[in-house]
C-alpha cells in the first residue's frame, strides 16, 4: 500500500510540473522565417494567423549595412512609416525582443520607401493564458516559429495538456495496479 501512494505521489507531481511547463512555454519568432527581414519578405503573410504571448521572443534578422527597424509607438505612426520619433531603433542585424507585456508593439523598416512597401510588422501580445485568436490559428501554424538555436516548447491548446495529464495518470494508475 505504501509503495501505491508513493508511486500515486510521484505520478501527480509529474502532472503538475508538465502541465506546469507547457502552459507556460515561451517562443521564439524568427520575423519572416528564413528569408528574415528584408523588402522581399512579406511580412504581413509570415505574421498573419500568429499568435505572440507575453514572454514570448521576436528576433529581426536583417543586413544591418542596408537595413534599421524602428519601434514606434502608435498606429499612425506604423500606418504613416513615420519613424521620425522612434521609442527605439535596432541596428545591429540580429535583435531579440522579448514581449513582456500586452497590448501591440509596432516596428518598421527605418526606410521609408520599404516601410510603405509593406516591410513592417505589428504584434498583438495577448496573455500568457489567452485562449488562441479567433483567425482560425491552430497551434501547429506557430510551430514553424520556433528559432532552432533556443529550444523552446511551443504552448499547446488545454486539450493537448488535458491528454497529457490524462496519459499520467492512467500510468500511474496502471503502476499503483501492478503494485510497483
Amino acid at each position: 500500500m505504501e509503495k501505491m501512494l508513493l508511486v500515486l505521489v510521484v505520478v501527480m507531481t509529474a502532472i503538475s510540473c508538465l502541465g506546469g511547463k507547457l502552459a507556460h512555454a515561451q517562443l521564439h519568432h524568427v520575423v519572416g522565417g528564413d528569408r528574415g527581414w528584408e523588402s522581399s519578405t512579406d511580412v504581413a503573410a509570415w505574421s498573419s494567423g500568429r499568435v505572440f504571448r507575453v514572454g514570448d521572443k521576436i528576433w529581426f534578422t536583417y543586413s544591418a549595412a542596408q537595413e534599421s527597424i524602428a519601434e514606434l509607438k502608435s498606429k499612425e505612426e506604423y500606418e504613416s512609416c513615420d519613424v521620425t520619433n522612434p521609442i527605439r531603433m535596432f541596428t545591429d542585424g540580429l535583435n531579440s525582443i522579448l514581449l513582456e507585456g500586452e497590448g501591440i508593439r509596432y516596428f518598421v523598416s527605418s526606410k521609408t520607401d520599404s516601410c510603405k512597401s509593406g516591410l513592417k510588422l505589428h504584434v498583438e501580445v495577448m496573455p500568457q493564458g489567452a485562449p488562441e485568436a479567433q483567425s482560425g490559428t491552430t497551434s501547429d501554424a506557430r510551430f514553424g516559429s520556433t528559432l532552432a538555436a533556443a529550444p523552446t516548447t511551443p504552448t499547446p491548446s488545454g486539450s493537448v495538456r488535458s491528454r497529457y495529464s490524462f496519459a499520467l495518470f492512467l500510468v500511474g494508475f496502471w503502476l499503483c495496479y501492478m503494485g510497483f
